[in-house]
């Protein structure tokens, strides 16, 4: 009875084991799949006024505010856009949720039936991306009239310079895959320390917070761009010192403060990848330009998240942490 007993166990094991091992190996595959099908979305609705890269960056745009916003309900598709119902079925029809194409064109929605299925859906991923698709087209091919389109959609130059990053990301690298990430210096040849300091007390300048994470290296010790993303800003700050900030596609501006020298290829608006050489570590801060040495040399590693309102600080240290372990992997 006992062998019995035992033998049971030993199979409910295996079975779960198993089922477990291919839940994990289903979610990786479904996260490589997910990314192919909105790939797929954005080629088949693309024409030679709207590339994919536009639809792309609108769509992860989106997904990158609903995923920080709780006022914002999060769209669990493969597609993150979605329209308000005044939009879609028109601000005068007495059906909210018509999905009807003609009644909605009759009180002036802008929903549209994408598959030819009969039904305007805001629940159906082709009839949104067409809708999407459709609007920007009436605008023009120029980015100048993808810039309009933009702001005439959100009304926030914030907005449409995040987006328009994230486009010329895609468009840059050809790809919706870039979420990959470093640590900001080399993890191999050079000395470094780091701990969590989220949160410090700093007295320059007036009594505030220390808002990020401080890596402690010897000076010109290379500083590498953690993301992909575009160089934002470059040049002093009377806190920071020589400081760059990249925003990649999303919707998180990284800060890299007290260099020693930056780049000397690399300005505003260039693109950089994980890895690419942006400066190097140094002291420089806390005072007029080219003010250096008030504390020991170290890059000042700060992350900035934009909800589509406002921008705030996150601590940086968790995700360090994990850019660390991957970039020790790596030959």
């Amino acid at each position: 009875m006992v062998r019995i007993l035992i033998s049971l166990i030993l199979i409910i094991f295996v079975v779960n084991t198993m089922f477990s091992n291919i839940g994990s190996a289903s979610e990786t595959t479904s996260q490589e799949e997910l990314m192919n099908q909105r790939m797929a979305l954005y080629i088949q609705f693309q024409d030679h006024i709207v590339p994919w890269y536009h639809l792309a960056a609108i769509d992860q745009y989106e997904r990158n505010i609903q995923a920080v916003r709780p006022d914002i309900p999060k769209r669990d598709s493969t597609i993150a856009i979605q329209f308000s119902k005044e939009y879609w079925a028109g601000a005068f029809n007495p059906l909210s949720d018509d999905t009807s194409p003609l009644t909605i064109k009759y009180f002036g929605g802008l929903g549209l039936d994408g598959n030819s299925d009969g039904v305007a859906s805001p629940d159906d991923d082709e009839d949104i991306m067409f809708t999407m698709s459709n609007y920007l087209s009436q605008y023009g091919p120029t980015i100048e009239d993808f810039k309009i389109a933009l702001w005439e959609y959100y009304q926030s130059e914030q907005v449409v310079n995040q987006i328009l990053t994230i486009a010329k990301l895609y468009k840059h690298f050809d790809t919706i895959n870039i979420d990959t990430h470093v640590f900001p210096v080399p993890v191999r040849g050079y000395n470094y320390s780091y701990r969590g300091t989220w949160g410090a007390n700093r007295g320059w300048g007036g009594r505030r917070i220390h808002e990020g994470t401080d890596i402690f290296a010897g000076y010109s010790t290379p500083v590498l761009s953690t993301s992909y993303g575009v160089v934002e800003v470059m040049g002093w700050n009377e806190f920071g010192g020589w400081r760059i900030g990249i925003r990649d596609n999303h919707n998180t501006y990284h800060y890299y403060a007290h260099l020693s020298y930056f780049n000397k290829d690399l300005k505003i608006g260039d693109i950089v990848e994980p890895g690419t050489l942006i400066g190097g570590v140094g002291s420089s801060g806390y005072g007029k330009e080219g003010t250096s040495g008030k504390f020991p040399p170290h890059l000042h590693y700060g992350m900035y998240k934009f909800n589509g309102r406002t921008e705030w600080a996150f601590d940086p240290y968790p995700s360090l942490r994990q850019w660390e372990k991957y970039s020790r992997q790596q030959k």
